[in-house]
C-alpha cells in the first residue's frame, strides 16, 4: 500500500474535521440572518422571528415583539403574521384549533411577573 492511500483518508478526515469546528461567520446565506432579510423559518433568523405581513407577502426576519405589542404564541409553521414575545414575556392568547390550524390566534405580550390587568 503507497503512502498516498494512507494519507489521503486521513488528510480529508482532519479536512473535515477542520470544517466543522470552524468559528462561524457572524452573518450566513441560510441561517444566522438579520433582521430585514428574506428566510422561510424562523429557525434560520438570529431573532427567531421570520415574519409576513399577509399570505402573498415574501417573509422576512424581525426582532421579537415587547412588552404590550401584538403576538403569536409559538407554533410548527414557523413563519408568523406577529413575531412571539422576547424572552421572559408570554403571549396572552385565546387558544382554539381554527385559531392554531389558519394561524390566526393572536394575542398581546405580557409580563407574567406583573400583577395588573
Amino acid at each position: 500500500m503507497s503512502t498516498f492511500n494512507i494519507l489521503l483518508p486521513i488528510v480529508a478526515l482532519l479536512l473535515a474535521f477542520g470544517l466543522t469546528v470552524a468559528i462561524p461567520d457572524e452573518k450566513g446565506l441560510i441561517i444566522n440572518l438579520d433582521t430585514g432579510e428574506l428566510c422561510l423559518q424562523s429557525l434560520q433568523c438570529k431573532s427567531g422571528c421570520c415574519y409576513r405581513d399577509s399570505g402573498l407577502s415574501l417573509a422576512r426576519c424581525a426582532p421579537k415583539a415587547a412588552e404590550t405589542q401584538k403576538c403569536s404564541p409559538l407554533h410548527i409553521y414557523g413563519i408568523y403574521y406577529f413575531c412571539p414575545c422576547e424572552s421572559g414575556l408570554t403571549c396572552e392568547v385565546d387558544r382554539s384549533i381554527v385559531g392554531t390550524i389558519t394561524n390566526t390566534d393572536y394575542g398581546y405580550c405580557k409580563d407574567p411577573m406583573d400583577t395588573k390587568k
